[in-house]
């Protein structure tokens, strides 16, 4: 602001807001609904930072946060999964009226932490929790830095973990300069991963969404991945329709686990994936993503608990026509431990308005490439050669 008086006039008007009067009457809502009008209408990739909140609300249903756990999202972008985390605790708990004093407290200040690495985007992410009535440590719910470099490292141990990291390479910031991961990668996602599952406390369970192209790297892909299923339980992938982030051809998918050790082994006996991507409409405008997309898969994904094991189909023929199957470890670990499965013929398959973006088809191709090379150094290392 240029000129005094319009920041007078600004403070002027904020402070003659009735602020608990706002909360009352749904000014974060309206707020939220801003953020995702400016990610759906704008074109140079907002999107990225704004997760469709049907999809958000129908993760933390399933994941189920209770109040004393910490909550943490490592690319927290405006902050939508600790809003909804807060909001279902919420719910449970009278507005934390049942809790006591002490409890309260811990809700308010220190069970939601995120990080963000854009300014601009983490201020957008702290107006947000502060309309819903989120205040955080002295650095707000919202630490400004880099997860995938030294500020990550110093993030705490989570009993959930929530996110949709960024798409993209290394090359568009903030790339992974950790010296704490066990595998090396550019690939941000997949460095994302390690975070998540390196972060989760024991016992702790995950959210994540990620691109196709994580579920089928060779090389440090596939190591990372293994990783994953041996010191988690991956026990869930919803593949997710195309056309509800901001990059139309992006294909996505969410990955559900629980950390059992950072140590142990064969963690994952099976995988049950959940297609939700062929024979769907295109979503957009005219037909919006609603949580009554996820009824099914939130259906089947309850039913997993159950003791009589109703809702958890067998890898057999007789599954080919329905959305939901199962895959045992070593059925995974036979395919190289890619995770990109499908079974359903998608009708909509060769409309070349469902191909993904150039961009999008340049970045699995070098996937790809930099896993094949990474296994040809592995054989000349080997053979006792000299790798440059």
């Amino acid at each position: 602001m240029k000129e005094p008086r319009h920041l007078r006039q600004l403070i002027s008007a904020i402070d003659s807001i009735d602020w608990y009067s706002a909360q009352r009457d749904g000014l974060g809502d309206l707020y939220e609904g801003l953020l995702e009008k400016n990610a759906t209408e704008t074109k140079s990739g907002a999107g990225q930072y704004f997760t469709p909140r049907p999809l958000i609300d129908c993760i933390v249903a399933l994941i189920n946060p209770q109040a004393g756990e910490t909550v943490q999202d490592p690319a927290a972008g405006t902050a939508g999964f600790l809003i909804a985390a807060d909001a279902w605790i919420k719910a449970k708990t009278d507005n934390l009226y049942d809790l006591n004093e002490k409890q309260r407290t811990f809700q308010r200040n220190q069970a939601f932490i995120g990080m963000e690495l854009v300014p601009g985007t983490r201020r957008l992410a702290l107006m947000n929790c502060l309309l819903h009535g989120m205040e955080g440590d002295e650095q707000g719910v919202i630490h400004l830095g880099n997860t995938l470099g030294s500020a990550g490292s110093s993030l705490p141990k989570s009993d959930i973990i929530l996110s949709n990291p960024p798409f993209g390479t290394a090359k568009g910031g903030g790339g992974p300069t950790r010296d704490d991961f066990t595998h090396s990668t550019s690939n941000k996602q997949l460095a994302f991963v390690q975070h998540i599952y390196r972060h989760l406390k024991d016992g702790g369970r995950a959210a994540v969404v990620l691109p196709d192209n994580v579920l089928f790297e060779a090389g440090v892909g596939a190591d990372i991945r293994r990783d994953l299923m041996d010191k988690c339980n991956l026990h869930t992938l919803l593949r997710l329709p195309t056309g509800i982030f901001y990059a139309q051809g992006v294909k996505t998918n969410v990955l559900f686990f629980d950390k059992v050790s950072q140590h142990a082994t064969g963690s994952t006996k099976e995988v049950r994936v959940f297609d939700l991507r062929a024979n769907m409409p295109r979503f957009g405008k005219r037909t919006p993503l609603t949580r009554e997309h996820f009824a099914e898969f939130e259906a089947c994904y309850a039913a997993r608990a159950l003791p009589d094991g109703r809702g958890q189909p067998e890898n057999t023929p007789k599954n080919e026509t329905s959305r939901y199957r199962s895959f045992s470890r070593e059925w995974i670990r036979e395919r190289a431990d890619s995770l990109d499965i499908a079974w359903l013929k998608d009708d909509n398959a060769e409309d070349a308005a469902d191909l993904p973006e150039p961009a999008v088809l340049a970045q699995e191709a070098m996937g790809e490439l930099e896993g094949a090379l990474a296994e040809l150094q592995a054989i000349l290392a080997e053979l006792g050669e000299v790798v440059e």
